[in-house]
């Protein structure tokens, strides 16, 4: 039985109080809670450092309740109503170890790049592709993370989450999560029922599997003078490649691709490759191809068009960016001006990888 806990309203800033009160912060802006930098408010925000935190607040009257990670992968187009909960339970720990591998549990609310440094640093294996990607890690299977050749699920074990509505904690297996690309159970059916407190990652302590054939890492490597490379040297091709292309969110608001990567059918390339014959594509092991969305976007002229206070990056058209005053309904109708018109000319539809809200 947990402990009954006071709250307290706030209309600023405050910690918490020895733990003798919940701090719900009424109002809030989340500007910078969010990577596009839009400034929408939440009704009530409570930060939660624990599991016990995390049930007290669910147990408040508050409703609905939406869960904040790090804001990296959403498009804000309105205030949040009833109760925003931010997710900072922290913490990685070594629950087991051979002689090749090591399993962590990391907390939900632990920045995923600076997860991914620390295994890095600790010589452990498997995520330095997907170094840079922001968020935080509970977040990460919501959106089965991927980059270069490399996805969450290639190293995810299990989960650890709270259901919201009963306050039950639940362990989802790799099958249950329904990992795809880019998307899980919990951006289909489980959409906003589950608090993600704990993700366990397994990663290799030797004879790492590079993964060096995604995008412009050889190139990079091979311009270093790099002929045997180590996970740290993947990690700072990646961050050199990704920081040359992607702009930074805390100069440019933007949530990254916003756009996922379309699969066609391959009569559908095919036609399409006699009208466009320098169109890039990648054969997929179902026998459909997929057609890189930013190429699609670039072609159709979008690529640093510039619409009031949003447009698509001058550097990587995929990117959807916030120039200083857009609002989240602003970048919404482009994305959809977009979808509609890379539709128009190539007849393939667009799907956001964003989670607009």
């Amino acid at each position: 039985m947990l402990p009954e806990l006071k709250v307290r309203e706030a209309l600023y800033e405050e910690t918490y109080l020895s733990n003798a009160y919940m701090v719900i912060l009424k109002n809030y802006s989340l500007k910078s809670y969010n990577t596009f930098g839009l400034d929408t408010k939440a009704a009530n925000l409570l930060k939660v450092q624990s599991v016990t935190d995390l049930k007290q607040g669910l147990k408040l009257s508050y409703q609905p309740v939406f869960i904040l990670g790090g804001g990296s992968n959403m498009l804000l187009t309105q205030d949040i109503a009833g109760l925003v909960i931010k997710n900072e339970i922290k913490g990685i720990d070594l629950i087991e170890e051979t002689e090749t591998t090591v399993t962590l549990s990391i907390g939900g609310g632990e920045n995923w790049h600076e997860l991914v440094l620390w295994a890095i640093a600790h010589n452990y294996g498997g995520i330095e592709n997907l170094s840079l990607i922001p968020g935080t890690v509970g977040a990460s299977p919501i959106q089965n993370i991927g980059a270069y050749g490399v996805e969450l699920k290639d190293v995810f074990i299990k989960l650890e989450a709270i259901n919201i509505a009963t306050r039950r904690k639940k362990t989802f297996s790799k099958k249950a999560c329904q990992f795809g690309y880019r998307d899980s159970v919990f951006k289909k059916r489980l959409k906003g029922q589950y608090f993600i407190t704990k993700v366990f990652l397994q990663l290799t302590k030797k004879h790492h599997q590079l993964n060096m054939d995604y995008g412009a890492i050889k190139t990079h490597l091979a311009d270093n003078g790099i002929d045997q490379p180590t996970i740290k040297n993947i990690s700072d091709a990646v961050i050199a490649i990704r920081s040359s292309k992607l702009p930074d969110p805390a100069e440019l608001g933007n949530s990254g691709s916003f756009f996922k990567n379309p699969e066609i059918t391959r009569t559908h390339f095919e036609q399409l490759q006699q009208q466009f014959p320098h169109i890039v594509s990648y054969d997929l092991p179902n026998g459909k191809v997929k057609v890189p969305a930013g190429w699609l976007i670039e072609q159709d002229g979008w690529k640093g068009k510039k619409i009031g206070n949003t447009g698509a990056h001058a550097k990587q058209a995929l990117v959807l960016v916030n120039y200083g005053d857009a609002t989240g309904a602003e970048v919404k109708r482009l994305a959809f001006d977009i979808i509609a018109s890379v539709k128009q000319k190539f007849g393939i539809s667009l799907t956001a990888e964003v989670n607009i809200i």
